[in-house]
């Protein structure tokens, strides 16, 4: 908790949006690793490690979407919530984010049976998406949904990328880009649905601040996971 008595009155539904929001200075969109990959001082070889390491993460996101779906009673909320995880495994019509990012990889160069070995993978990496899939089985489902909150931040990540790779690293195939076009409306399809289940549920003052200790939980594992893997594929 950030230290306010059990007294203390709730935030507005307006105010306790805005301190989620505030959060998005401690995005890793601001890590010096992500700061100097859209600046175009990576390697390839940093590219290919940042790639390798970030798709851990990708085929965890669907694990984590599945153990909120397992805890949830709510029928109109699983309704609502499993079709995040079809945005990454895909299915007959789409072949989703998973498959998007191996084709990034593709892109920047690396064999779909290093990819799918995970042997680049850092344990800083795996430690930090463990934990993260671990904290979706065991805590409430509601905080568990306000975890995936950074998504607020997402698009603009993603916006970067495009706009900034395709001019510092010509080398990399355009087409493997495509994972970041697609999760622009994705993400923010799904803040509008967390960020209605979060602002519902959290309504007393130690709820949401509560809320904001989740959020900033899964900001952390976000930081970790660049922290091992710029220590790991440093110049």
């Amino acid at each position: 908790m950030t230290g306010a008595s059990d007294e203390a009155p709730a935030w507005t539904r307006a105010g306790f949006e805005a301190q989620l929001r505030a959060k998005g200075s401690a995005y890793h969109i601001h890590h010096p690793f992500n700061v100097l990959m859209n600046n175009g001082g990576c390697s390839p070889a940093q590219i290919r490690g940042w790639v390798a390491n970030r798709f851990y993460y990708q085929i965890n996101i669907p694990l984590k979407d599945a153990a909120i779906l397992s805890n949830c009673p709510e029928r109109e909320v699983r309704r609502l919530w499993v079709k995040r995880i079809l945005d990454h495994d895909g299915n007959d019509a789409e072949p989703g984010g998973i498959e998007a990012w191996a084709r990034l990889a593709d892109a920047v160069g690396l064999s779909r049976d290093e990819l799918w070995s995970l042997r680049h993978v850092t344990p800083g990496v795996r430690f930090a998406v463990d934990a993260y899939v671990n904290f979706a089985r065991r805590a409430p489902w509601q905080e568990a949904v306000c975890s995936s909150l950074t998504e607020m931040f997402a698009p603009q990540i993603h916006r970067d990328r495009l706009a900034t790779w395709p001019t510092h690293y010509p080398w990399i195939e355009p087409a493997g880009l495509a994972y970041f076009r697609s999760r622009i409306p994705l993400a923010q399809r799904d803040v509008e649905e967390a960020l209605a289940i979060t602002l519902d549920h959290f309504v007393r003052r130690e709820q949401q601040e509560r809320a904001l200790d989740v959020l900033q939980f899964k900001l952390d594992v976000l930081w970790s996971m660049l922290d091992s893997i710029e220590k790991v594929f440093a110049q």
